[in-house]
């Protein structure tokens, strides 16, 4: 709680479990040494910190805040929240939401699992249905009974290369990108329950998947199934499940010139996107680069997610942002120069990549509320930035289906592959709180693809597609 190392939660618990089992009283450690409090005892080294998280995902802080936490912890005294020390939870919860997107909580409750997630209200004696790989549900008493019912061969990841399924529009571009097809990784998968005849509980829990679940299928196949069973009925998800029908990121493939002016291409659904949600992106997209023209691309593949964090605005931001910095500095690669963002809620970040790739943060987000989940936030974004610039990406064959399907072929930044990052948080002088974290994913990337060159095609650290 005091260094934000918790955010939805889901994942929480088993991290918590995981470093009890290195404190010192257990003799699991990798060294001994004078805590900070001038008491000789034994303390666990951050190195065994970031071994024990390997087994573990956290998508949402980015690493740094729990490292922070379990140092404090076996290194002692264990850090205390900023000012004071008395936080109001109620302002805090308020920041996680405007950072998240959708209403959470922030509790010591939270730490321990007890948020309450998408399946914990679920009643007793009720269906259970899973996805039985064949675009249907298999059903039984039990999650066991379902799952043995639907029959399904477990997936693996695959050696097929990462490939850019956009060719970049025609131009004399000054700069160039294109991406490939992101797995968001949320941690919670999908799930709903509902009751016959009436309205199917929410997937989002205590944290909205920044994104992934705003058109999850999983309510209204909750519903159906129940109407249909006169029977309550919860619909389950598996990991697997979510990543074969989950939303990914849109690739793009975009050029833009010195002066700002450009072009987009943007995946999109094969049947097209509707024309007020398109609308919608354009006008969010004129917000951080005025002059760079969108146009749809039907792609055949996994489904696609405009509602992911950031998606296209964020890429059109970075596509700016490179182009200012290259008409300032030249060709090559540049480290230690600001990336200044603002994203379309006005939140403004101030990125800069140190020589030893670690990063600077100043971030303007209006009235602070939390200073301890703001910075959190903060993080997390630029953890999912670097992912996006350097590492993520997963395998889709020429049929358009997702091959990569364990975690680890995500491509997600470990902890002891995270950077440091310093984050610096300005108070507003009198403007209400606004989302910060959205700007510093932009500006993290920005930054992270100027060191590396501002190399045309995105994961930058798997050249060619291929695997590093």
């Amino acid at each position: 709680m005091a260094t934000g190392g918790s955010q939805c939660g889901f994942c929480t618990p088993g991290i918590v479990m995981r470093l009890a089992a290195l404190d010192p009283a257990t003799g699991s450690r990798s060294g001994t040494g004078p805590s900070s409090a001038g008491d000789s005892v034994p303390r666990v080294q951050p190195d065994a910190i970031d071994q024990a998280l390997l087994a573990h995902l956290c998508r949402c802080t980015g690493w740094q805040t729990i490292v922070e936490a379990a140092v404090g912890v076996f290194d002692g005294p264990a850090p205390g929240p900023p000012g004071d020390g008395r936080r109001d939870l109620g302002r805090a919860s308020t920041r996680a939401g405007i950072e998240g997107g959708v209403p959470q909580r922030v509790d010591p409750a939270v730490v321990l699992g007890d948020a309450g997630f998408a399946d914990d209200g679920s009643p007793p004696g009720a269906l259970v249905a899973v996805p039985d790989g064949m675009g249907g549900y298999a059903l039984a008493e039990s999650i066991g009974e379902a799952r043995a019912r639907a029959g399904k061969i477990q997936g693996r990841s695959t050696s097929l290369p990462l490939r850019h399924p956009l060719e970049l529009p025609p131009g004399d571009w000054d700069l160039t990108l294109r991406t490939t097809w992101v797995e968001p990784g949320y941690v919670e998968p999908d799930a709903s329950w509902c009751l016959p005849g009436q309205e199917p509980a929410s997937p989002y829990g205590n944290g909205g998947a920044f994104g992934g679940k705003v058109d999850s299928p999983v309510t209204e196949d909750a519903r159906g199934l129940a109407d249909e069973h006169h029977r309550p009925v919860r619909v389950l998800w598996s990991r697997e499940d979510v990543v074969r029908m989950g939303p990914k990121r849109p690739p793009v493939a975009g050029g833009i010139d010195g002066s700002g002016a450009g072009l987009l291409r943007v995946g999109v659904p094969p049947g097209g996107v509707d024309e007020t949600v398109w609308a919608g992106l354009t006008a969010t997209v004129a917000a951080v680069a005025p002059d760079l023209v969108l146009v749809p691309v039907p792609l055949a593949g996994p489904p696609i997610g405009l509602s992911l964090r950031g998606a296209v605005w964020a890429e059109a931001a970075v596509l700016a942002a490179g182009v200012r910095a290259l008409g300032s500095f030249g060709p090559g690669a540049h480290r230690d120069v600001d990336v200044d963002v603002v994203g379309p809620s006005g939140g403004r970040a101030v990125a800069r990549c140190l020589p030893d790739d670690s990063f600077q943060l100043v971030v303007h987000a209006g009235e602070v509320l939390d200073e301890v989940v703001l910075r959190s936030y903060c993080i997390g974004a630029a953890h999912q930035a670097l992912g996006w610039v350097r590492s993520e990406g997963i395998a889709v064959d020429d049929d358009g289906t997702v091959r990569d399907l364990t975690i680890r072929s995500f491509g997600i930044l470990q902890a002891r592959a995270m950077p440091r990052i310093d984050v610096t948080i300005e108070a507003g002088p009198t403007g209400p709180a606004v989302n910060g974290s959205d700007a510093v994913f932009c500006a993290v990337a920005a930054a992270r693809w100027l060191a590396d060159g501002l190399v045309g095609s995105w994961p930058t650290g798997r050249a060619g597609g291929g695997r590093t």
